[in-house]
């Protein structure tokens, strides 16, 4: 007997349990990092596939559009596009859909955390305790974060949801973007480096677009200041690495709260000695709850476009 699941080809390592097994319940799926001759695969199957599932971690584009002549609609795990090559896709009247919205809340609270994990010493207490410093005396005070003055680039989903979170804890909030969003009570400061010069901590929150690349550059982190501190949350293209860390070096800029890097999951050696940056392995939406539900919205997605029904969550 066939089987009557809808051939699916997958980006399949990145996804969860609770994901492959819902995949596979609905779909026949093929795990693309498991075909050996990828050139013979294509010509005797790639015509099978009507979609495609990737993700955030998955370069996905022409060169592989163009081996699925019946593709029809590509399925991303993630809110980021930069992977997808949406130019391509909408040359080929692909639908596509990400999952935005089921990980706001993880990485706005992994912004707050951070900020307020180096506001109070928790990363460099746990070290000073560890090495046996405590003996000898107690370690530097830290800092009230409430009062702090936060800048944020990006009022989106996640840029809301900081904001919101930072205004709870007493912080000062503004922000930058293409746009001023009057809806929302904060101060709009449309030149970045402005923005920048009147922040304790400045906040990365926005999307990778084709033209923001460095967004962050060596002058805005110089605005930030010798007390301030860059917490990027959101991708590493979005700033001048090199000019971080020769700022860090130099002691230019206060400080660097990092979840994203420019070649994940490659990291500057030097920032690796820093005792006044806070380093995670790009683990913003890295919950349980997060991951099983960004997997059960692209399942969803899936579903629909088979079904001939709208697409809960389309790329806009």
């Amino acid at each position: 007997m066939s089987d009557s699941r809808p051939p699916l080809l997958a980006f399949w390592s990145f996804y969860p349990a609770p994901t492959r097994a819902a995949l596979e319940e609905h779909f026949e799926v093929v795990d693309f990092a498991q075909i050996e001759d990828r050139d013979a695969f294509f010509t005797e199957h790639g015509a099978r596939f009507r979609a495609l599932a990737t993700s955030v971690v998955a370069p996905t584009g022409e060169d592989i559009f163009s081996r699925l002549p019946n593709l029809e609609m590509v399925a991303s795990f993630g809110v980021g596009l930069e992977h997808l090559d949406l130019a391509a896709a909408s040359a080929r009247g692909l639908q596509v859909s990400y999952t935005p919205d089921v990980l706001t809340d993880d990485v706005a609270d992994l912004a707050l955390l951070m900020m307020e994990s180096h506001a109070r010493g928790l990363v460099s207490g746990d070290r000073f305790l560890r090495s046996g410093a405590w003996a000898k005396g107690p370690m530097p005070l830290g800092m009230r974060l409430s009062g702090r003055r936060i800048g944020i680039l990006g009022l989106g989903r996640i840029g809301l949801a900081i904001a919101r979170r930072a205004q709870a804890r007493g912080m000062r909030v503004s922000y930058s973007g293409p746009r001023e969003k009057p809806a929302h009570p904060w101060p709009f400061v449309a030149d970045l480096e402005a923005l920048a010069s009147s922040s304790d901590y400045l906040v990365v929150a926005c999307s990778v677009t084709g033209d923001n690349e460095h967004i962050v550059s060596r002058e805005v982190l110089r605005s930030l200041g010798s007390e301030g501190v860059l917490v990027n949350i959101a991708r590493g293209a979005l700033v001048d690495e090199e000019a971080l860390v020769e700022l860090l070096q130099a002691g230019a800029l206060g400080g660097a709260l990092l979840d994203v890097f420019t070649h994940e999951p490659q990291v500057p050696a030097a920032l690796l000695g820093m005792d006044n940056v806070i380093l995670t392995p790009h683990i913003g939406s890295a919950t349980a709850e997060t991951r099983a539900a960004m997997g059960e919205l692209m399942v969803q997605n899936l579903l629909a476009f088979f079904a001939g029904e709208p697409l809960p969550s389309p790329v806009p």
